[in-house]
């Protein structure tokens, strides 16, 4: 009896000391393939819940949204963004999955501004423009994280004068909440020390069948009447041209994949498909709805709202087969549409677009909110 009660003592010890498996997120996530240091700082993943079990997964590295789990029209449970298992896979495969840019989003024209008659050279990475704030933009800096509640996240970041070319030091936050009425509410705020530009968007993929094959048949709205042309190297040319008659009118819901080859029109062929700016009606109303996007088959949908005056739509477009992604999965070209909310692209070099530039005493705010219903019928 006295043996079998040493053994019973020995079996709970050991059951004790062995390391239980971690559990994963809903979409599958790993939180120790997030937990590593990038340029000396920590990363992590944090896991936003609401009260209907809605799930969206983030990591500081690059205020990156990682995962977002929503329900489709048969209660069925769907990771609506790309992106990757890891950090890892996020330093060693470049990519803007998810992100948080800044300082400013989109392209500036040969990677100059002038800003109080001091003209500045930004790098130059795209086209010879600087897109997305450069090639170490905030989407590739890791934020302090704070996450008060279940629901919320706080992101921080500081970006120092002179950082990829800008000017000024500037405190720079991302401010994430999941609602009760499956929205993502992202607020951006900034504050700087001299005058300088931000312009900063989320770049999630968007695909909502949920397993990142083409968007062609995905329905897309925008309230716009006006889009902003664009040259062969992306850049736009300062013209505010009507939608009207052309295959960037979705003023209707209209399937992303109905027009996109169509490159008799000269912006298509710019643009290899859809990656342009559109001058949204609701003029900085956060109330009103700018933008929709929804899955046919699925019924998941996306509404956007902002109080920026553009939106930028992407298709995926160069998306090449060249990137796996969470669960092994290939992403081909249009695997997604991107809808990323801000200032005009070059609005630096357009003095009569909307501005962005900040000065000491400023703040900077903008939102996004990404709310997800479901279309039933």
């Amino acid at each position: 009896m006295k043996k079998l009660c040493v053994w019973a003592v020995a079996a709970l010890l050991m059951a004790a000391c062995t390391p239980k498996a971690e559990k994963a997120t809903d979409s599958g996530l790993l939180q120790s393939n997030f937990q590593m240091e990038v340029n000396g700082k920590k990363t992590d993943l944090y896991t936003l819940r609401n009260k209907n079990n809605m799930e969206v997964c983030i990591t500081n590295f690059g205020g990156r949204i990682v995962s977002v789990m929503v329900p489709d029209k048969d209660g069925q449970m769907r990771d609506v963004v790309l992106g990757f298992d890891s950090i890892q896979d996020y330093v060693s495969k470049p990519s803007d999955f998810g992100a948080s840019i800044g300082r400013y989003a989109n392209r500036i024209n040969q990677g100059k501004f002038t800003l109080d008659g001091t003209e500045y050279q930004l790098p130059q990475n795209n086209y010879g423009h600087c897109l997305h704030g450069g090639p170490q933009g905030f989407q590739y800096r890791v934020f302090d994280a704070v996450q008060p509640n279940p629901q919320e996240l706080e992101l921080t970041y500081v970006a120092e004068d002179g950082e990829e070319g800008f000017p000024g030091n500037i405190t720079c936050k991302v401010l994430m909440k999941l609602t009760d009425d499956n929205a993502i509410d992202i607020r951006y705020e900034a504050e700087t020390d001299k005058p300088t530009i931000v312009n900063m968007t989320n770049h999630s993929y968007f695909n909502l069948d949920g397993d990142a094959a083409r968007n062609e048949a995905h329905l897309l709205t925008i309230d716009a009447d006006y889009y902003t042309p664009v040259d062969s190297t992306f850049m736009t040319t300062g013209e505010i041209a009507p939608v009207e008659g052309t295959p960037m009118d979705f003023r209707t819901p209209t399937p992303v994949g109905a027009r996109i080859n169509d490159y008799d029109f000269v912006q298509l062929k710019n643009g290899n498909g859809y990656d342009h700016n559109w001058v949204l009606n609701t003029k900085g109303d956060v109330t009103r709805k700018c933008a929709t996007l929804e899955s046919p088959l699925t019924g998941i949908v996306l509404d956007v709202y902002t109080n920026e005056p553009g939106i930028q739509v992407y298709a995926g477009n160069f998306l090449d087969g060249s990137l796996t992604g969470k669960k092994g999965i290939t992403y081909n070209q249009r695997a997604s549409v991107c809808l990323e909310t801000q200032k005009y692209p070059d609005t630096p070099n357009k003095p009569e677009w909307p501005s962005a530039v900040l000065r000491p005493g400023e703040k900077y705010m903008s939102q996004c909110i990404f709310k997800f219903s479901v279309n039933k019928n």
